[in-house]
């Protein structure tokens, strides 16, 4: 659940969403995109003043055997906020609402003549706040927190540690990443130095630094649980979460992860749970991707990524055994949008990306967020797999826009556009082929299931047929 939704709209997402992790005995467990609460009625040129030292010593001290965190909150609490929001909601008039719902079913005058006149009924609207925390990034008021924190808000304020409270402006947002960058008229403040969060290992000790449910700021620890977590909840298109099972709640929305050396590694951002609370699994945004966006933000007021122009799927087991792989990994293209930089670059339907710009790809994720760490304009390189023959290929990259879905993502429309279409898919296998009666020789993949509602069924496929 989203740790920075109003009270209203936290406790109804998480009915209405859910992360479905496997069987269904852990189908209950729903994934809270960020955990704001709510009440109704850099370092590095482009930040000044940056923490540009990270203590250590601390580390040193917790190496040798000391059984305390304290000299690293010292450090981390005065950069980390609470934020409060306010935003008017509007509700729409609605079926159940005035006297046409009592009429339908319990009667009415028959005759429009003998009706009382009616004024049409309004849109309702009411004051709506919401609460969640942030980062100080710059000494002169530049701070982080999460994109659904703010969202829809017309009054920000921040409160600081030390009493003090301020009116933000918002500088610039970033929906796919769920990332905000705000501004605060204070200089003097106490910033927090961004670590390598791609240096992080499983097994690391981290703190979480938040207010959460409104008591006041909090700091819990645990370790770096797994890197590279996708949760497809929030908006879904650039998702490289770190993992953690230091104790996040409502509230911990925005605010900070930080290492043993009091580095800022990640933005809290969303939990997995089956009882709207924290049950140690937790989801930070690497600090790493939020470097790149928010000096993106503070020049443009708005982030650019880069757009290969493929559709690409993951390279799974079946599909790797039907086309003679040795392995899985990297992201099968399976179609090339003309005219865009990898048709113009000579990359072709059917071939395995395996490396970008001299990086594994282990799967379409880790694509999809390689080309967006790049520059429009740029060139990459683009290492594939062609029918057991490597190729390499200088690409000039596009520019997707602003407001790309996952959908539209800079690697591509994802291999889950099926999706779209209201079908699931999967390599047909010479077993399946067997099994399902397929003629020799036909290739595809195999149609295993249809939403009926969907545009696929609406054009007459079913599950069973085989797209070639």
């Amino acid at each position: 659940m989203r740790e920075g939704q109003s009270h209203m709209d936290t406790h109804t997402h998480v009915s209405k969403r859910s992360l479905r992790l496997g069987v269904a005995a852990v189908a209950a467990i729903a994934l809270t995109v960020g955990a704001t609460w709510g009440l109704t009625a850099a370092s590095g040129p482009a930040l000044q003043g940056a923490a540009a030292t990270s203590a250590p010593q601390i580390s040193r001290a917790v190496a040798a055997g000391h059984d305390s965190y304290a000299d690293i909150v010292k450090i981390v609490a005065p950069a980390v906020v609470t934020i409060r929001t306010e935003g008017r909601a509007r509700i729409a008039p609605t079926d159940f609402q005035g006297e046409d719902f009592f009429r339908r079913f319990f009667g009415g005058p028959a005759d429009p003549e003998e009706r009382a006149p009616r004024q049409p009924q309004q849109p309702r609207t009411f004051r709506r706040g919401a609460l969640g925390s942030g980062v100080i990034v710059g000494s002169d008021g530049y701070l982080l927190t999460n994109n659904h924190v703010i969202d829809g808000a017309e009054d920000i304020k921040v409160e600081l540690t030390d009493g003090r409270s301020f009116t933000a402006n918002v500088v610039g947002t970033d929906k796919p990443s769920d990332l905000a960058l705000l501004k605060i008229d204070a200089t003097g403040l106490q910033a927090l130095a961004l670590g390598n969060s791609d240096a992080m290992q499983v097994g690391d000790v981290v703190l979480a630094v938040g207010n959460p449910l409104g008591i006041g700021q909090t700091v819990t620890m645990g370790i770096v649980s797994a890197k590279g977590r996708q949760t497809g909840f929030g908006d879904g298109s650039y998702e490289d979460f770190l993992q953690t099972d230091a104790p996040i709640n409502h509230g911990n929305s925005g605010g900070a992860l930080v290492n043993t050396n009091g580095e800022l590694v990640g933005i809290n951002s969303q939990i997995a749970s089956v009882s709207d609370g924290n049950i140690g699994i937790g989801f930070a945004i690497p600090a790493n991707m939020a470097k790149r966006i928010m000096e993106d933000l503070r020049s443009d007021g708005r982030v650019r990524r880069a757009r290969l122009g493929v559709t690409i799927q993951p390279v799974t087991a079946d599909m790797a055994e039907s086309l003679g792989l040795k392995a899985t990994g990297g992201a099968i293209v399976s179609s090339v949008e003309a005219g865009s930089a990898a048709d113009l670059a000579g990359i072709k339907r059917n071939d395995i990306i395996k490396l970008f710009n001299g990086q594994p790809i282990d799967d379409t994720n880790v694509l999809r967020n390689r080309v967006a760490e790049a520059k429009p304009g740029s060139s990459a390189t683009v290492v594939v797999d062609r029918n057991g023959s490597e190729r390499t290929f200088t690409v000039k990259l596009g520019e997707a826009e602003s407001s790309a879905r996952a959908a539209d993502a800079p690697g591509g429309k994802s291999g889950d556009s099926n999706a779209a279409l209201g079908i699931s898919v999967t390599p047909l296998t010479p077993d399946l082929a067997s099994r399902g009666g397929v003629p020799k020789g036909v290739q595809g993949v195999l149609v295993q299931d249809v939403n009926p509602d969907g545009r696929a069924a609406g054009a007459g496929i079913q599950a069973g047929d085989v797209i070639q």
